[in-house]
């Protein structure tokens, strides 16, 4: 099997393992049905994915100038507290952010390699965890907009992880953790304009991933300095790819990659 496409984010259906797909512009792979199976992948060119042009990746497969220009590249993206929509006042283009700051978002915990809080718009659960590698999450609380939800993970990693360990998480040394216990902890620092939107109902999902093999040491492999690469696909989780050889590749990471891949 041979294709030939930009990387983008790869999308993931629930399941047990979860379904991951690769999306190419006339053609997508059902990752998973190449699991133990050779892969190769080829770096050909880049291709911003607002623009089109092959210019060097700067941020989340955008080109530098786009980087710095489009609304979906806005500070507040990485930064939720910084969203300014219920205002009524701009950053890049409100009628972007008032879509996408002005619906309902879920604050969580998730354990992919340690206890972490994070924010998210609703309509992403359980697109999120799965994205982060995370086996287990539950919610604590429902906002009516990003800037809500931003306020609180502000407040909450004052007292538990925001980020995530990627060689815990791609080597599976983690820990099973009690998610109910630490929101419980964690609901006295919860900011009083959030603390209304508190969940407490006892529903924890679980998530599964396709992975045959684990490495014992992640190595990253980076398009920039070895342009081709192959190797044994061992699983995928997150938005990796796990290779026998312990090598990990990390698809979101690698947007705007121009690629090409056979499966053999």
């Amino acid at each position: 099997m041979q294709y030939e496409g930009v990387l983008q984010k790869m999308p993931a259906e629930m399941g047990n393992p979860i379904q991951y797909f690769l999306l190419f512009e006339n053609d997508f792979l059902n990752v998973n049905q190449v699991l133990d199976q050779q892969v190769e992948i080829r770096f050909l060119k880049y291709q911003c994915l607002n623009c089109g042009e092959d210019r060097p990746i700067y941020r989340q497969g955008y080109c530098r100038s786009c980087f710095f220009e489009i609304p979906a590249a806005g500070e507040w993206i990485m930064r939720p507290e910084l969203s300014t929509a219920h205002l009524g006042k701009e950053d890049r283009d409100l009628a972007y952010e008032k879509k996408v700051q002005l619906q309902p978002h879920i604050v969580y915990l998730a354990n992919s390699s340690n206890v972490k809080v994070g924010v998210t718009r609703k309509s992403q659960i359980p697109t999120r965890w799965i994205d982060q590698g995370a086996h287990e999450a539950i919610e604590i609380a429902e906002v009516p907009n990003r800037y809500l939800a931003g306020i609180a993970e502000v407040a909450l990693k004052e007292h538990v992880s925001d980020k995530t360990n990627w060689r815990k998480m791609l080597t599976n040394t983690l820990e099973d953790e009690d998610l109910f216990a630490w929101r419980e902890r964690l609901k006295p620092y919860i900011p009083r304009e959030v603390a209304d939107y508190y969940i407490s109902r006892n529903q924890e999902t679980q998530l599964h991933f396709p992975v045959l093999q684990y490495p014992h040491k992640a190595k990253p492999l980076n398009l920039g300095k070895t342009p081709e690469y192959t190797g044994r696909l061992k699983g995928i989780k997150g938005q990796y790819l796990l290779f026998e050889d312990g090598t990990v590749f990390n698809v979101r990471g690698n947007e705007g990659h121009y690629i090409g891949l056979r499966a053999f």
